[in-house]
């Protein structure tokens, strides 16, 4: 395993390393992601081999799951922020969450058929550096 990444969540309770390559980049715009990122849609690394080291706050991390579903997140019991979460025999991390720089890009939309109405064209909203005025 090559690649080395850290990071951690909002308030700063939890921080972690994960050791290991990025396999795919989904951002996914199913339902389920949108209520828990918040967002048009979560942007997901997923891992076949990595492994997470949890740094400080590990007894901070909490799951969540979609009873009578494969849908889990973890998240900061502080602050809320979406965390990483072993699967199986690798990792699935909210992109967001990482401190360092990711180097693969996105591989797919997924689930984009449940895209949120108001997500579309975004391309064309105006854009700033900083909070308008």
């Amino acid at each position: 395993m090559s690649g080395t990444h850290t990071g951690s969540c909002l308030c700063g309770a939890v921080t972690f390393e994960i050791t290991g390559d990025f396999d795919k980049f989904f951002l996914c715009h199913c339902s389920r992601c949108r209520k828990f990122s918040g967002t048009a849609h979560a942007s997901n690394l997923f891992s076949s081999d990595a492994r997470i080291t949890w740094l400080s706050g590990e007894d901070k991390v909490k799951p969540f799951e979609v009873p009578g579903t494969r849908f889990s997140k973890n998240f900061c019991a502080e602050c809320g922020s979406p965390l990483p979460r072993q699967r199986g025999e690798g990792v699935m991390v909210p992109a967001g969450c990482l401190d360092t720089p990711v180097e693969i890009k996105p591989d797919a939309h997924i689930f984009f058929a449940d895209r949120a109405n108001w997500d579309e064209h975004l391309e064309d909203v105006e854009t700033f550096d900083q909070r308008p005025g």
